[in-house]
């Protein structure tokens, strides 16, 4: 799958994902009075107004993106129903050969993590059936809990030729508190980039490795580090935009050839409308906002990169 990763960013000239995000207070009010009509102000219409919302937004864009990043936490608020929703959305970009990586940020010991592993991006046995749950193409993936938490994605990946996005230096303000402390004279998220490109030679693609790493846009510098600690890792990159990350700052997260990192926009893409720059779309137009949005992104980063 990194390899249809590669080939779409390559094919499309653009490295960004779009981050399907959708807080309610993000669908417009005409999505959501559809939805509640016909299945009340209930969890089942907040589940639906997501999901069409979802769906106008990549049949606008899927054209021009390589791939769909969404994020589990803002369907899982909605209960049984906004995940019925994410699956219908991660069903429906694929259908659209869109690459899917589930936001899903999980990580735990042994069994557990095989569960998760299996359930996102693997199988399950139910008597003498096979079914594949949420059939996510990568999934990121929490390490501090060690290699026994990180290793049951790796073999299932492995099995199913698909891929993991593991946590290494994040873009929130806070991040510093943990994963810049340093052990042995080396920051934490140095170690963890150390061990994420050992996992990385078990499960190579052509050229990048399955094992990914999420590094925010908010830390260039460190990102140049990493780079380099992991030049067959790919990098998603989120922070770019409404958390402050600049394409300016980007560059020392892509490698020479002007691949080695996606980067994401969320909010800054699926609520476009709602900004200044976009409101003559209006409310009715929100998807065709995202369109103008996504190919500003493209031009802003590829301008600011290559």
């Amino acid at each position: 799958m990194i390899n249809k990763l590669v080939e779409k960013i390559k094919k499309l000239n653009a490295p960004i994902v779009v981050g399907l995000d959708p807080m309610l207070s993000y669908v417009p009010e005409h999505i959501q009075k559809k939805a509640f009509e016909e299945f009340g102000e209930t969890l089942e219409g907040a589940g639906e107004a997501i999901w069409q919302f979802n769906k106008a937004i990549v049949d606008a864009t899927y054209d021009l993106i390589p791939a769909v990043k969404p994020q589990i936490a803002m369907y899982e608020q909605f209960g049984i129903e906004g995940l019925k929703a994410f699956k219908k959305t991660v069903d429906y970009c694929k259908s659209k050969d869109l690459v899917v990586i589930g936001d899903i940020k999980r990580g735990d010991i042994g069994s557990t993590s095989g569960a998760y592993a299996a359930g996102h991006v693997g199988r399950v046995q139910v008597g003498s059936k096979t079914y594949v749950p949420f059939d996510e193409d990568f999934v990121t993936v929490n390490p501090y809990l060690g290699t026994d938490g990180v290793k049951p994605f790796i073999d299932v990946c492995k099995e199913e030729n698909k891929g993991i996005f593991v946590l290494v230096k994040t873009s929130n303000k806070s991040s510093g508190e943990f994963q810049d402390r340093l052990i042995d004279g080396k920051p934490l998220y140095e170690i963890v980039g150390e061990h994420v490109a050992k996992w990385g030679e078990e499960h190579m693609g052509d050229s990048y490795s399955y094992v990914g790493a999420v590094v925010g846009a908010t830390y260039p510098e460190m990102g140049k580090v990493l780079r380099k600690i992991m030049p067959k890792t790919y990098i998603l990159v989120p922070g770019y935009g409404a958390q402050g990350g600049k394409a300016s700052d980007l560059k020392p997260y892509f490698n020479e050839d002007g691949l080695g990192a996606i980067v994401n926009s969320s909010r800054g893409i699926i609520a476009a409308y709602k900004q200044e720059k976009y409101a003559k779309f209006g409310a009715e137009g929100f998807a065709e906002a995202s369109r103008q949005a996504v190919i500003d992104m493209i031009e802003d980063i590829t301008s600011n990169v290559y």
